[in-house]
């Protein structure tokens, strides 16, 4: 089975993804906006009268900016898992695909922009609602959105892992409760990272969460990243290392 990845090849399957998702967009849009909304309304206005300021801002303001980076892993994760492995394994999808002249690695690929891409549509909605609520300062929150970007492609990356190793949808809660849920509550999302224990916070400033919320927060406070060469660079390092491993582990896979 060819793996190669063809300049655009991708894009095909991009395309047939999001026409087969323009169906259900807007319900699909409402469903990524519910749940993070009612954590942040609950949270930040219900939590957030008894707290003081949180780096100089309110604590929903200080809230929001790890709920838009939340839902942009959350949405890049469900699509790099269910989705992808229901065209995988149970509808077939990829089989027809790779009928075509298109290769594993172009369909891969297209899993990962189109899970990279639905990220976005969650991700800005969000950033949408809170910058309506005048939680937001300043157009540097426009530079939120390709910071929003690479955290769904690392996270669409690291789905694909995962997918290539599923043997049903029941092994996808593994992924969820050994590594999602810990990573949210040590990057930063709900609180400063440095109100954990050293080990716990060094740990948590490595994860990729940590690194599309230290990009994300200062700049919907109206404020440059002071080092933003560094997150940036892991982003992109965890997408390319993690799509070549869930490519060499799905084509190991197809040709069992």
């Amino acid at each position: 089975m060819i793996s190669t990845v063809l300049p655009l090849g991708w894009l095909p399957v991009w395309r047939r993804n999001f026409l087969v998702w323009r169906k259900l967009a807007l319900p699909s849009i409402l469903g990524n906006l519910a749940d993070p909304l009612i954590y942040m309304l609950g949270l930040g206005y219900g939590l957030g009268v008894m707290l003081p300021t949180i780096e100089g801002q309110p604590y929903i303001a200080f809230l929001a900016a790890g709920t838009v980076c939340a839902s942009t892993m959350n949405a890049a994760t469900f699509e790099a898992l269910y989705s992808s492995f229901s065209r995988m394994h149970v509808q077939k999808t990829w089989d027809a695909i790779l009928n075509t002249p298109l290769a594993l690695g172009d369909v891969l690929a297209g899993e990962l922009f189109w899970a990279a891409t639905k990220s976005l549509f969650s991700g800005a909605a969000i950033l949408i609602v809170i910058s309506i609520m005048g939680l937001t300062h300043g157009p540097l929150v426009l530079w939120a959105l390709p910071a929003i970007v690479l955290t769904g492609l690392a996270f669409a990356a690291l789905g694909l892992i995962w997918n290539a190793l599923a043997p049903s949808y029941d092994f996808f809660m593994y992924y969820f409760t050994l590594f999602i849920t810990p990573m949210t509550l040590i990057s930063g999302v709900f609180f400063p990272t440095d109100q954990l224990p050293g080990w716990l916070a060094a740990i948590g400033s490595l994860l990729p969460l940590a690194q599309g919320v230290a990009l994300v927060r200062p700049l919907l406070a109206g404020q440059f990243p002071v080092a933003p060469l560094l997150p940036i660079a892991l982003l992109l390092v965890t997408t390319v290392v993690a799509f070549a491993i869930a490519l060499h582990l799905t084509q190991r896979r197809l040709l069992k």
